[in-house]
């Protein structure tokens, strides 16, 4: 949780970091009619929130939004490990002018109008697909299995010691168009495809 609260406190000049509070509030939430829903696993919650920061220490190319306000989309590919706790946590909040919204989507499903993307591990047998469909596409990839960089992922959590860790292949961000904020970059272990 350090490097959360490190992250969260070192936002771009965006004024004071939401990023806590919301996950403060995520933590606490869950309505009577959302009671019923499975709570993802501690570790599936610092990486909601972790999704949640990307969004904010991530410049997507003017291209990748159809409107000023068009909203900053999350897609979850196959089996959703964060149930309704990443909608609390992105719930009512904005990057910029982009309220954020979460979808999700099958393996096998075209993936369209998302700037985010994480891809659950028991997808992972279609990653290569996945990976080869928003090529290019100004999509932020985010996975956790062992090969995700190394195929062209950008942002792969790694679990050392207990801790939740970043690898990140810059060379795949720059090549989508997208520019990481070097104070995400510091937390993180940089990778290219082939060390991924």
């Amino acid at each position: 949780m350090a490097i959360l609260n490190r992250i969260f406190s070192r936002r771009r000049g965006r004024g004071p970091a939401p990023g806590l509070l919301a996950l403060v509030c995520a933590l606490s939430w869950l309505s009577a009619a959302r009671a019923a829903a499975p709570t993802p696993t501690a570790e599936y919650q610092v990486k909601a929130a972790f999704l949640f920061n990307f969004a904010q220490f991530v410049d997507w190319p003017a291209p990748a939004f159809a409107a000023k306000s068009a909203p900053l989309v999350i897609g979850v590919v196959g089996p959703d490990p964060f149930g309704p706790y990443l909608d609390g946590l992105v719930q009512g909040e904005k990057i910029g002018e982009h309220p954020i919204v979460v979808r999700r989507f099958a393996e096998d499903e075209k993936l369209t109008a998302c700037h985010l993307v994480f891809v659950s591990a028991p997808a992972a047998g279609h990653l290569d697909r996945i990976l080869a469909q928003l090529k290019g596409q100004g999509v932020l990839t985010v996975g956790d299995t062992e090969n995700f960089c190394r195929l062209g992922g950008m942002v792969r959590f790694v679990t050392e010691k207990g801790k939740i860790r970043l690898r990140i292949n810059v060379t795949a961000a720059q090549e989508a168009g997208l520019t990481i904020s070097s104070k995400l970059l510091r937390w993180a272990t940089l990778v290219t495809p082939e060390k991924g």
